[in-house]
């Protein structure tokens, strides 16, 4: 083990971007290791559901390019986690080509550790059978045989061991499907023999990237340094700051427990952690302890239930404002009466911009504006039938003459034409449980290949 190991975090997710300058001020720090995490399922299961990434090409191949020609120019590893987003197959493989295509317009021959994350449907059944399955949470939906054929695929979160077997074959880059947010960059700190409590901690800051500076932002580099008794963090960029408080709050950043943090196969105890300001812009982080649990890895998995279509428009009419609850019912009511009494699959919701569409009724403070953004929804079992309930639900609003009315050409101003906005395919979590294994790798096959010129 070396007296310290730096890793540097560009950003929160791969494509988000960052500033060149403070990725050339990083490498300045000689990292040891360049570490991106480039998923999340913060946004609900669509892109997974989907098979899309959750950003552009466009912006995945200009992040890739630049730590690419980083990395290689240091003679340090790339590592990335959840690839593409959702960490799919399908994901994992659109974020290789564009690894292969950058480092053939590099004139590289890299070496890549892709380790899938794909989850056997069997697999899955059997594993239920026997009793191995659990719920995230009461909400879940239960996994029956006919929900499991109806996901479009499973994943799940490889933890450190996939990573730790990656690195062991020394490779220029390792592409990761889906994995646990820290584990990339816990691993890498565990490989070169560093306390793992201190990994997974130092992990669970840098894979957000800026976020725990101030001020944050998920779009910034920030650098993390392992030592033996603990681990340093700060920003590169003159602009920000570490502080004890920034960073104590990002570790408690998306976590349902206060100090205790599950992870694959352990439970990382915060509750001595001792943060220290070092200097005006760096903090040192000691005391964290981690402790193994039966290991499980969690299941993502997305089927389609349904179509939407939507509208936006916005209401000027102070009397409409005051009766929108009102004048709405009763559109639904007309609505449902047109087609002979809507199916129960068929839902209708409003959404009232500048008075409670936030929070709806758990608002506890609304206020009456003079002028509402009006979003409406129509959710069916196929795009068609979305498409004619909201097309119907926007002409009778558009026109429904309630008591008071002054004017008659209309009730709703639209900003776009065309007005109703099919949005396609609406997916859920079908798949949202832990899974109890006997092995952490068993399901996180690692290939070794090379981008030959």
């Amino acid at each position: 083990m070396t007296n310290s190991l730096r890793i540097l975090s560009p950003c929160g997710i791969l494509g988000y971007g960052f500033p060149e300058s403070s990725l050339a001020l990083a490498m300045d720090e000689h990292p040891d290791a360049i570490i991106v995490d480039a998923g999340s399922t913060d946004a609900g299961p669509h892109k997974l559901g989907a098979g899309v990434a959750i950003v552009s090409r466009e912006a995945a191949k200009i992040d890739l390019s630049r730590l690419m020609h980083a990395a290689r120019s240091a003679h340090i590893p790339l590592l990335i986690g959840s690839a593409g987003g959702s960490g799919a197959r399908k994901h994992t493989d659109w974020t290789y080509d564009i690894i292969a295509e950058v480092a053939r317009e590099m004139g590289w021959s890299a070496r890549i550790a892709v380790i899938y994350a794909d989850i056997p449907k069997e697999d899955v059944l059997t594993a239920l059978h026997d009793g191995h399955i659990h719920p995230m949470s009461p909400n879940v939906p239960e996994i029956t045989p006919e929900t499991l054929q109806e996901t479009n695929g499973v994943v799940a979160q490889m933890g450190v061991e996939p990573v730790l077997e990656a690195l062991a074959l020394a490779p220029d880059i390792i592409l990761c499907g889906r994995a646990y947010d820290p584990a990339p960059f816990a691993a890498f700190g565990m490989f070169h023999g560093y306390d793992p409590a201190l990994c997974q901690h130092l992990g669970k800051i840098l894979e957000c990237g800026a976020l725990c500076a101030e001020p944050g932002s998920a779009k910034d580099v920030i650098l993390g340094e392992l030592q033996e008794t603990g681990f340093e963090v700060w920003p590169v960029n003159p602009g920000r700051k570490c502080t004890v408080t920034t960073v104590a709050a990002h570790t408690f950043y998306e976590k349902e427990h206060p100090t205790l943090l599950h992870g694959p196969g352990m439970v990382l105890d915060l509750s001595e952690c001792r943060f220290t300001q070092v200097t005006p812009h760096r903090v040192r982080i000691e005391g964290s302890r981690l402790e193994k649990v039966p290991y499980a890895i969690k299941l993502e998995g997305a089927r389609r239930v349904a179509y939407r279509t939507f509208v936006l428009a916005g209401i000027r009419d102070p009397m409409l404002i005051e009766r929108m609850e009102e004048v709405e019912n009763a559109v639904v009511e007309s609505v449902d009466q047109y087609y002979g009494g809507l199916p129960p699959e068929v839902q209708i919701h409003f959404y009232h911009y500048g008075k409670d569409a936030v929070l709806g009724p758990l608002e506890p403070t609304p206020v009456a504006g003079h002028e509402i953004g009006l979003m409406f929804e129509v959710i069916a079992p196929t795009q068609e039938m979305a498409n004619a309930v909201c097309a119907s639900v926007r002409s009778t609003y558009l026109h429904y003459g309630f008591p008071g009315r002054k004017s008659s050409a209309g009730n709703l101003a639209f900003p776009f034409a065309p007005s109703d906005i099919p949005f396609g395919p609406v997916y859920i979590f079908s798949v949202y449980h832990l899974m109890d294994v006997a092995d952490p790798c068993a399901f996180f096959p690692v290939e070794l290949r090379e981008v030959t010129l």
